[in-house]
């Protein structure tokens, strides 16, 4: 199983992370500190272009391994506004979908275009059943995100809605 290593998704592009856009990464990781502290634990006030090169390192490492699919988010014009990716953690047959959004792109819905072009990928993958989104109770702007793209509430698992949309 692997997606694709470009995805487009009408006015934005999901490309697999690459370790040359760590300045960037960062940028935008800072730009964001306040909305993303609630949920990622991350995202610290020392998150700096080291960290985000060790992140896009790990991204090529773990798609190798084929335990993590991650993508930066970028509009046609080049602009990074977020980061998006698959994950196998929960298990055989579920792809978990995690997202945040650089903080000047927030509502515009460009997230729920890359989760609905992400998912649209997922589930043409081989021995894939179910597509899911976890994210905290009190995190709107996450839920808001997964409900738009057509996901729906199927469980609280601990501190987490989960959130599935079955092929």
């Amino acid at each position: 199983m692997e997606p694709p290593e470009m995805i487009n998704a009408g006015e934005l592009v999901l490309k697999r992370w690459e370790p040359e856009w760590a300045g960037e990464l960062s940028a935008a990781v800072h730009e964001s500190l306040a909305e993303l502290q609630p949920w990622m634990p991350w995202a610290t006030d020392d998150y700096g272009p080291a960290e985000a090169r060790a992140y896009a390192e790990q991204s090529v490492e773990n798609w190798a391994r084929g335990t993590e699919f991650n993508y930066a988010v970028f509009t046609t014009v080049g602009e990074l506004i977020g980061a998006i990716g698959l994950m196998t953690r929960m298990g055989p047959g579920i792809l978990e979908i995690g997202y945040w959004t650089r903080t000047p792109y927030a509502g515009r819905g460009h997230m729920t275009a890359a989760v609905k072009a992400l998912t649209r990928v997922a589930v043409t993958l081989p021995g894939i059943d179910r597509i899911t989104i976890r994210h905290k109770p009190a995190n709107g702007a996450s839920a808001a995100v997964a409900a738009k793209a057509g996901f729906t509430e199927t469980a609280r698992d601990g501190d987490h809605v989960i959130r599935d949309f079955r092929p």
